[in-house]
């Protein structure tokens, strides 16, 4: 297994470390729900450093990402971020990711840790224009400190006015007395805050650092299953659960970060525009459980008659609401907010209601 540069740290705290995407990883180190509050009231900083980060340089850096991604990266300024993904050429997702816009001709995208090795031979199988690739995955660390406190622990650790920092903008420069650190309003969580990527030889002094600064607000380190429950309560797609090679961006509710404006030809261009003006005959759609149930990736969904009208593809139990919530894809005539459906557990029907996004 591959071990972030921040491994020894987790053991040291006492994180439970766990597989996941081929690496040693915490899942929790105290409670999944007391760090999912953590960062939801106050601040939580998880280790994310097993994301993969590409660089995509030269002159024609900005043709490869037009011609692989769903979004127009170019309406991207230096400084600015932007959500989408891959499509793979048989109407479904390679991954989703973020692109980071340096300079004109200087991108970074950052890639899903399960998925670095499939996205970077695709990239690299698409890039017959001669753009400059760089795998820069295993030198770069990544610590997303989320909640409502994250700003104000951040701040005290830079003279940069990190309120300044737009949503999906990002700039580079000191924090904790570390050069070049990548300071990014973005996150998986909807608390708010930042992520920050650096490399792995600072990674343990970032860390550090950012928890003697966040002690006045109880900061927490917070592991993968909270990542997950609060992501959830969001409604954000996890790739290999929600998405994936056979799941449509159309169908995933992904239509905000497909774009066919300029005439830009891209990867299955026609067929997300036929889906997008002609429909799709099921979707993903978040639902909440009406009687003390959780539903998990898997379950059938089913209507009053028992027949199997969809599958949740990811399910929790909400720490905020305190209700089984999910995410599921449902035959189209079933998807109508307000909708009421059953989960098959444990071959009973267990009722639900289909419901706007985010959950919170």
């Amino acid at each position: 297994m591959k071990k972030t540069a921040l491994n020894s740290t987790h053991k040291r705290i006492g994180g439970k470390l766990v597989e996941f995407a081929g690496y040693e990883m915490p899942i929790k180190y105290s409670s999944i729900n007391e760090e999912h509050l953590a960062v939801r009231n106050s601040v939580g900083v998880f280790d994310v450093s097993h994301m993969g980060e590409f660089w995509i340089e030269g002159p024609q850096a900005l043709d490869l990402i037009k011609k692989i991604t769903s979004n127009d990266p170019s309406v991207l300024a230096p400084g600015q971020a932007q959500y989408t993904c891959f499509p793979n050429g048989k109407g479904g997702i390679v991954d989703d990711l973020l692109v980071y816009c340096f300079e004109p001709t200087k991108y970074m995208m950052v890639v899903n840790a399960s998925n670095i090795e499939k996205d970077w031979d695709w990239v690299v199988s698409k890039n017959s224009i001669g753009a400059r690739l760089t795998n820069a995955s295993d030198t770069i660390s990544q610590l997303a400190v989320q909640g409502p406190n994250a700003l104000k622990t951040l701040q005290k650790l830079t003279d940069i006015n990190l309120s300044e920092i737009q949503f999906y903008t990002f700039v580079t420069g000191q924090m904790a007395g570390v050069d070049n650190i990548i300071i990014s309003a973005t996150g998986y969580t909807g608390a708010g805050g930042f992520e920050l990527y650096f490399s792995n030889s600072v990674a343990e002094k970032m860390w550090n650092a950012i928890f003697e600064a966040g002690e006045e607000f109880d900061i927490k380190p917070v592991g993968l299953g909270a990542r997950d429950t609060l992501r959830l309560e969001m409604g954000y797609c996890l790739y290999g659960n929600d998405i994936d090679d056979t799941t449509s961006p159309i169908e995933a509710g992904l239509g905000w970060i497909t774009k066919f404006n300029n005439g830009r030809e891209f990867i299955d261009r026609e067929f997300l525009k036929m889906q997008k003006t002609e429909g799709v005959t099921r979707k993903l759609r978040g639902f909440v459980m009406l009687e003390k149930a959780i539903p998990r990736h898997g379950y059938e969904i089913v209507n009053e008659n028992g027949n199997t009208i969809g599958t949740v593809t990811s399910g929790t139990m909400s720490p905020v609401l305190n209700k089984g919530i999910g995410l599921g894809y449902i035959a189209k005539e079933y998807s109508a907010f307000g909708t009421k459906i059953n989960v098959k557990i444990r071959n009973k029907l267990m009722p639900a209601e289909v419901v706007k996004l985010p959950f919170i």
